[in-house]
């Protein structure tokens, strides 16, 4: 195997681009007798002349052109690896690859993905739309820069930020109205036809571990895949569905769904942003973090 310095193809490269030592040193920025002594050392190394020295010159020999098909082709593609970095050092391209529930990127990431949209218009954002847990063992392969959920969860290998408070409750529609008012025990819940979200989601998790603290289990007639469709369903006297506030809350406005209270209120949790510690991230995404927790700090 032939090795000979990279900088010797530099210059045989530009040489052969301008066809003269002289244009060759100027785009080089370097003088004339080290583009010549560069060349000399390639042939050298090689054991064949590359260039015919004419009038106004240089011309390739048969062995010369050959080679500068290939390096030509090898060379362009680090000019052209080192401006795409060079946009993306400068914001000019890249991607972002966040994962996210419905419910944390609806009522806590959409406004800043808007942002920074509008600031980086060329950068291509990527959402994995998934639970908690699924964006979690995205994140712990490397699948996402970073995640947004809610806790509680598991946080070995995590960078946490806690960024927003959120609130478990349980609604029911107008067929349920003579619950209104009343404190209820959660034994009382779980004599009433309930609808919870499904096993693997941190808020079906949440609940069914809070009320195994009050000595209650639930079993939901109807599951669900979102807590969108569980305020339809209670909105239509289906049940009564355990959701976060937010997702309630103009149905809760209207009077179509109203709130239960309950003896013991369930306890808040929150929305969080998390990253793998042992992963850097896109700097796309390092500066869209950056932009999300200034703000939270501001």
């Amino acid at each position: 195997m032939i090795n000979i310095s990279l900088e010797y193809y530099r210059i045989f490269y530009y040489i052969g681009k301008y066809g003269s030592i002289t244009a060759a040193a100027q785009k080089l920025s370097i003088s004339q007798p080290a583009v010549s002594q560069g060349l000399k050392q390639l042939e050298e190394g090689i054991g064949a002349e590359l260039f015919i020295r004419i009038p106004k010159g240089m011309r390739f020999t048969a062995e010369g052109e050959k080679l500068y098909a290939f390096i030509e082709k090898g060379y362009e593609a680090i000019l052209q690896g080192e401006k795409c970095l060079k946009q993306m050092l400068n914001m000019e391209m890249g991607e972002i690859h966040i994962g996210a529930s419905d419910m944390t990127l609806k009522y806590y990431l959409l406004p800043y993905l808007e942002q920074y949209h509008v600031r980086y218009p060329n950068i291509k954002i990527i959402v994995s739309n998934a639970p908690t847990p699924e964006t979690l063992a995205y994140l712990r392969d490397g699948r996402i820069d970073f995640g947004v959920v809610s806790s509680p969860f598991k946080q070995e290998n995590l960078k946490v930020w806690h960024v927003r408070q959120v609130k478990d409750i349980f609604i029911a529609g107008n067929k349920f109205a003579d619950l209104k008012g009343r404190i209820l025990s959660y034994k009382e819940l779980s004599l009433l036809p309930t609808l919870f979200l499904e096993k693997n989601t941190s808020t079906r998790a949440y609940l069914d571990t809070f009320l195994k603290g009050q000595n209650v289990v639930c079993s939901p007639e109807i599951e669900l895949a979102t807590s969108d469709m569980l305020v339809q369903f209670a909105r239509r006297n289906m049940g009564v569905a355990g959701v976060v506030r937010d997702f309630a809350e103009e149905y809760l406005e209207s009077g179509e769904v109203f709130q239960l209270e309950f003896d013991c209120p369930i306890p808040e949790r929150s929305f969080c942003i998390v990253k793998n510690k042992n992963l850097p991230g896109s700097l796309a995404a390092t500066k869209l973090l950056e932009s999300i927790l200034k703000t939270e700090e501001g």
